[in-house]
């Protein structure tokens, strides 16, 4: 497959994602779709180009793990499961309903894909380490990928669990931060600022880089970068993200970390998605 036709077939991974989010979204009439649309390129680079996986066997040893720390972006993880045929496409009609597969906030015991339960929220590092380091034990050449938040970044044991990773040089491990700059209370930086975010990781021992986190290719080669550095010390990707993206009317609105979307905004949302659809 050639560069472009690579590009284009992550186009459209993403563009699925972002509509079976939308979709679930609609089931419930609001949620955390501006995060799911906002982080959507990065799911596509990481499960159609950078993980390996076997779908019809979620629990497969030789997998790579996804771990979703900031698990109220539950509704992105559940669209690429479906997109990457975890799950069927039909389930996507329970989402957040009484006994549903798919709750609106990621659980372990609950969904074929996901791999630990991420409402309390900054746990996703230090979860990783213990990963890691077993799966180092067990002669595994896999990787564990950690989705994380800007907002996380407030909580004192991330520090913790990034200090461990670099003295235990945890060379396995990918963290992804969604940098969207929106928390629940406010801006992120209003409620507590991050600093110099690529230089502390860099202080704390960290191979780091920081991207787009809505260009495609500045992803690809992101991955590709964190997957073939010979240091043996853990790799963070700094993404860049604008919140629903490929929503125009919902990315201008001021504050949109939870959504409320009116009935007829649901289907206009679809259309604008549908209208700038990748050519294949």
């Amino acid at each position: 497959m050639t560069e472009e036709k690579k590009n284009i077939s992550l186009q459209m991974h993403a563009y699925n994602i972002r509509r079976y989010a939308l979709l679930m979204g609609e089931v419930q009439g609001q949620g955390y779709i501006a995060q799911a649309l906002g982080v959507s390129d990065m799911l596509a680079v990481t499960y159609f180009h950078a993980m390996k996986y076997k779908a019809e066997d979620p629990e497969w040893e030789g997998r790579d793990r996804f771990f979703l720390s900031n698990g109220h972006f539950a509704i992105a993880a559940y669209a690429v499961f479906i997109e990457a045929g975890i799950l069927p496409e039909d389930e996507y009609e329970t989402y957040g309903s009484d006994d549903s597969r798919l709750p609106m906030s990621g659980m372990a015991q609950y969904t074929p894909g996901m791999e630990i339960s991420g409402g309390s929220l900054g746990h996703g590092i230090g979860i990783a380490v213990g990963s890691c380091l077993a799966l180092k034990r067990k002669k595994s050449n896999s990787f564990v990928y950690v989705m994380y938040s800007d907002g996380e970044l407030n909580e004192g044991h991330t520090w913790e669990a990034a200090m461990s990773a670099a003295h235990h040089e945890i060379d396995n491990l990918i963290v992804m931060v969604d940098l969207n700059k929106q928390q629940a209370d406010d801006h992120t930086q209003r409620v507590l600022d991050l600093g110099p975010i690529e230089e502390k990781f860099e202080s704390f021992g960290w191979y780091t880089q920081r991207v787009n986190g809505n260009d495609i290719d500045e992803l690809v080669i992101a991955f590709d970068n964190a997957k073939n550095l010979k240091d043996k010390k853990p790799r963070v990707i700094l993404c860049d993200t604008k919140m629903a993206k490929g929503v125009p009317f919902l990315e201008e609105r001021e504050k949109n970390h939870f959504l409320n979307v009116e009935p007829e905004e649901w289907e206009k949302a679809i259309q604008i998605l549908d209208s700038n659809k990748p050519i294949a």
